[in-house]
């Protein structure tokens, strides 16, 4: 691919500078899929500026995998807003790329809206259903959902998408860790002993000192 430091600093300056007309929704390459609003003219031409910019260097699905990168760089930088932006113009480039999803489920999930993360994994998954780590990553949203609302059918389904990475991965402690402090919020701890011994196998780096405590207390 033949990327241009200019190039891709003039999109970075068209895709963040802001719209003019009243018309025209501020702050919505910050949200996933640009917030689903409709856009003003502005906006569109900005789109369109990018877009012909990106096909005079490389095909979009290049072009769309690069900005998937950066949009990871960002995110893994605790540069959140910035790793929006780059999913965003990924998903602008190529909307069948699974893993711009992916960046949105984990991007909304590390603002702790795990409820509305849940869609974004799915649409991953839609396009690439073998990816284990993003089956692991909805989980936790299914998880934390759980947590904060105490409905256990959210409990079984971060249990279920967890068994589907372990199937997948199924030499990984970290998923093993995970079943088996998940099967701790069951009244009969079976499961999570049966998952402890192979964490343990495994990893035992990988078991959370406090599940295993109660497991082996007991």
């Amino acid at each position: 691919m033949k990327y241009s430091l200019i190039i891709y600093t003039f999109i970075s300056f068209l895709t963040t500078s802001c719209a003019h007309s009243q018309d025209c929704i501020d702050g919505i390459n910050k949200l996933p899929m640009y917030g689903g609003v409709k856009k003003c003219k502005e906006q569109i031409e900005t789109d369109n500026r990018f877009l012909a910019e990106c096909d005079k260097s490389s095909s979009r699905k290049e072009a769309a995998a690069h900005m998937v990168m950066r949009g990871w760089q960002y995110f893994y930088n605790k540069k959140p807003d910035t790793a929006m932006m780059r999913f965003n113009q990924a998903w602008l480039l190529d909307s069948l790329n699974s893993e711009i999803y992916w960046g949105f489920g984990n991007l909304l999930g590390a603002q702790e809206k795990f409820k509305e993360s849940i869609p974004f994994f799915e649409r991953s998954l839609k396009l690439d259903p073998n990816n284990s780590r993003v089956l692991h990553d909805m989980s936790v949203s299914y998880g934390n959902t759980f947590v904060q609302t105490k409905d256990k059918k959210y409990l079984n389904a971060s249990i279920n998408y967890l068994k589907m990475a372990v199937n997948l991965e199924p030499k990984n402690p970290q998923f093993y860790g995970e079943l088996t402090s998940a099967y701790c919020y069951f009244v009969q701890k079976d499961s999570a002993k049966k998952y402890l011994k192979i964490t343990e196998q495994l990893d035992p780096s990988a078991i959370n000192p406090e599940v295993k405590k109660l497991l082996t207390n007991k």
